[in-house]
């Protein structure tokens, strides 16, 4: 490996947030094994070493759910800290009782340690069990007061490298083919000129110079891509503050072939100065 493999071991009271965590991770690009026993752990990195870099961020979760098997998670830290290839963080989330029983009455989930004794003693048992995990911890991090996409931001500030991008999906279309499923946002802009309506500009799309141009020259086109703009760059950092995972953005004409084309490209090289921007054109390729 020409690099250290960065490795997050994941643990923490039951309730403190973990299952957003290790989804938070998968999001950074890691791979992630939940409920791992410790010992599996040096396994996985040795596969990784051989991987050819494509498993370079590893995130594993271990706590007590997995019983006399959580046992050797610090033996098996020390073990894999003496390891060249692999640069090994311990992650312990925490929250105080109040946050994690009103957690659990909400989820209504029980909890890994009752044995019908009450969840606040179950809850108070697992603390002194994870004491000496907790000190060993090169990070603890308090959930009681952060939502999940809080914690998501918390992490996602400690371990990944450069600000992760929203991925934004800008489609044409046609209405007469159906607005896409999967769109968060539709524009019309059907109240345009139609190319289609001028013989030599009917056979190309809006992908072509010819029909780009048509489309673009109009003093309704440049106001209407202004305040598209304008609007798109206020609410896609509003989206990412928020922890939406990926904006589509639907921009329909009649056929999907001229003027839907065109808007979509060109709000697509705009959008690609602030997020990882696809471009397709559901329909562009139709007959009719």
């Amino acid at each position: 490996m020409t690099s250290r493999l960065q490795t997050v071991v994941l643990t923490g009271m039951s309730g403190a947030g973990k299952s957003v965590a290790m989804q938070a991770f998968e999001d950074f690009g890691f791979f992630c094994v939940d409920n791992l026993p410790p010992a599996l752990i040096p396994r996985l990195l040795d596969m990784a070493e051989h991987a050819s870099g494509r498993l370079a961020k590893m995130a594993f979760g271990c706590d007590l759910r997995g019983g006399e098997l959580f046992e050797p998670l610090l033996q098996t830290l020390k073990a894999i800290r003496e390891r060249k290839d692999a640069e090994v963080q311990l992650v312990f989330l925490d929250a105080d009782d109040a946050t994690l029983v009103r957690r659990y009455k909400e989820s209504r989930r029980r909890h890994p340690l009752a044995q019908g004794a009450r969840l606040l003693e179950s809850i108070q048992e697992e603390r002194v069990a994870l004491a000496a995990v907790r000190q060993a911890a090169d990070a603890v991090i308090d959930t009681s007061q952060l939502t999940a996409n809080q914690l998501k931001q918390e992490l996602g500030r400690r371990f990944v490298e450069r600000v992760m991008r929203l991925p934004v999906h800008v489609m044409s279309f046609g209405f007469k083919y159906g607005v896409p499923l999967d769109a968060d946002m539709v524009l019309d802009v059907r109240f345009l000129p139609n190319p289609h309506y001028i013989d030599g500009l009917r056979p190309y799309t809006g992908e072509d110079d010819p029909v780009y141009q048509y489309v673009m020259q109009w003093p309704a086109t440049q106001e209407f891509l202004k305040k598209t703009e304008d609007m798109l760059d206020f609410l896609i950092p509003e989206y990412q503050r928020e922890g939406k995972s990926h904006l589509v953005v639907g921009i329909g004409c009649t056929g999907g072939k001229h003027r839907s084309v065109a808007i979509a490209k060109h709000i697509a090289n705009h959008l690609a100065q602030a997020a990882d921007v696809e471009l397709t054109h559901r329909d562009f390729r139709r007959e009719g």
